[in-house]
């Protein structure tokens, strides 16, 4: 899971870049880059951190151009390295810049493909060059002195039909204009913004509508599934149909992943939030538990646990404090970290919890132990009973879509009931979300439009996905046993070469 922006317009766009990628921050705190270009030259700056470690006055004032896009990366696999971060930049057939968040499944299929026919491969095990060469593999073949939108439009297609996976991203295409597109289901989030000024429209393209927010665009539309949006240097919208296929966006965003104040799919997040801890009050009666407060584990479990305090008319407390200096410990990647994190980012007041019997509203449980560790803290502080109480169901299956959550040995409730979770964590009672009110609250009948389940389900939107999986599996063990940054699609031929 990453954050990806894209601006085209009549001015340097490399100050509205650098705000945008600041509110998606929370997507990826691993590094971050920009690539711009200014009607001769790309111009790139990338590297690990956050963005105002990367960007500093001196690579702003190189990174001239109309036309740009950033990424902010969360490591999913391989090492948190450098020459891994986005954009990625080509000059084959011409010039090409593209960012994408997301994750290529059948990446070993795709690179073959790309060895055999082109005798291209790519050079680092980051997934974004395998939809890089292939889009640029298509292009290859058409007009290149005249290049049209409609032959954009159908190397966009094939791309989509070799590539498999879930994917959203954005093309700089060197003189000719910024293109946008996702996988056909739609499972991962971009929207189209856009904001007049005297000297023409700046159109924009993020991961979620809360950059608009910041810098004064008007939202426009969200990419539907396999939507494909080219924005011409005459500033000129053109846009592919979406697939007819039924969308299948991810879930996760809406629970954890995506701001409280952006707008997904028309849904405030923050909203579908409470709704979820509102869904959590009948199975907090049904256990018989009466707490005495409601807290949430900060951020993301806010609203969560207002919507639960409300419905069974407990108070709400915020009883955890969060060192807001400390990153996000999910997208940590590797588990001593994220047990780091937690230790050092919370911590609790026990005026509030002393005495008390408190239940503790978290977005989900996936390892258990950091859960077991905010557990920890709160007895320390001396509560006397704690409640954890999850408002996503429980997390059966590795997302192979671009979230880390791990190896399916490594996922608490793949292996463990809940009565087991329960005193691993060392909680006195654990409460999931059924999957079956979550479905509900994000069902088509609802205008929600869709989702993806497959880490709540094991049902996966793309179909079997068995052999990819395995794949999938055997890669994140490779790194984790080895501490090696490859992928094995880079052991089976020469070196990289570009033709």
């Amino acid at each position: 899971m990453c954050g990806i922006v894209g601006f085209h317009g009549p001015d340097n766009v490399v100050a509205d870049m650098i705000i945008g990628l600041t509110a998606l921050q929370h997507r990826g705190q691993d590094a971050a880059g920009i690539a711009t270009f200014d009607g001769t030259a790309f111009h790139l700056c990338k590297g690990q951190g956050l963005v105002n470690d990367v960007f500093k006055p001196k690579h702003v004032k190189k990174l001239k151009g109309h036309t740009g896009i950033g990424h902010v990366r969360y490591t999913t696999q391989g090492a948190n390295d450098s020459d891994l971060a986005q954009p990625f930049t080509t000059s084959y057939p011409f010039g090409l810049a593209m960012v994408h968040n997301g994750n290529v499944i059948n990446f070993r299929d795709v690179a073959k493909r790309l060895h055999e026919k082109y005798h291209v491969l790519p050079k680092t095990t980051n997934d974004l060059e395998l939809i890089m060469y292939t889009f640029a593999s298509e292009l290859r073949v058409k007009n290149l002195d005249n290049l049209s939108v409609v032959d954009i439009f159908d190397a966009v297609e094939t791309t989509q039909e070799l590539v498999k996976g879930a994917y959203s991203t954005i093309t700089l295409i060197a003189g000719h204009g910024l293109l946008a597109f996702t996988d056909p289901l739609g499972i991962r989030p971009l929207v189209l913004g856009r904001r007049d000024t005297p000297n023409g429209p700046v159109w924009a393209f993020a991961s979620e509508s809360t950059c608009f927010d910041f810098l004064g665009f008007e939202f426009v539309k969200n990419v539907g599934p396999g939507q494909a949006i080219f924005i011409d240097n005459k500033f000129e919208a053109h846009f592919k149909n979406p697939y007819s296929t039924p969308k299948k966006f991810c879930a996760f965003e809406q629970i954890y992943f995506a701001r409280e104040d952006s707008v997904i799919h028309g849904r405030l997040v923050a909203r579908e939030r409470v709704r979820l801890g509102k869904r959590l009050a009948r199975k907090v009666a049904d256990a018989g538990l009466k707490p005495d407060m409601v807290i949430d584990v900060p951020s993301s479990g806010y609203f969560a646990a207002s919507g639960l305090a409300e419905a069974i008319g407990v108070p709400y407390r915020r009883a955890l404090v969060k060192n807001n200096h400390m990153g996000r410990s999910f997208i940590v990647p590797t588990q001593a970290g994220r047990e780091d994190v937690v230790k050092k980012k919370l911590n609790p007041i026990r005026e509030f919890v002393a005495g008390k019997k408190v239940a503790v509203v978290d977005d989900s449980i996936v390892r258990g132990t950091t859960s077991r560790r905010i557990v920890r803290l709160l007895r320390e502080a001396g509560a006397t009973e704690v409640y954890f109480i999850s408002s996503a169901p429980p997390i059966v299956s590795p997302c192979i879509y671009g979230i880390d959550m791990a190896m399916s040995t490594e996922l608490i409730a793949a292996n463990y009931t809940e009565d087991e979770i329960c005193r691993h964590i060392e909680a006195d009672r654990v409460i999931y979300q059924d999957l079956e009110d979550l479905e509900e609250l994000f069902s088509e009948e609802k205008g929600h439009g869709g989702s993806c389940f497959a880490c709540f389900s094991g049902k996966y939107p793309t179909g079997d996905v068995t052999h990819y999986l395995r794949h999938i599996q055997e890669e994140r063990a490779s790194h984790r046993t080895n501490k090696k940054d490859k992928k094995s699609v880079s052991a089976k031929a020469p070196a990289p070469t570009e033709h």
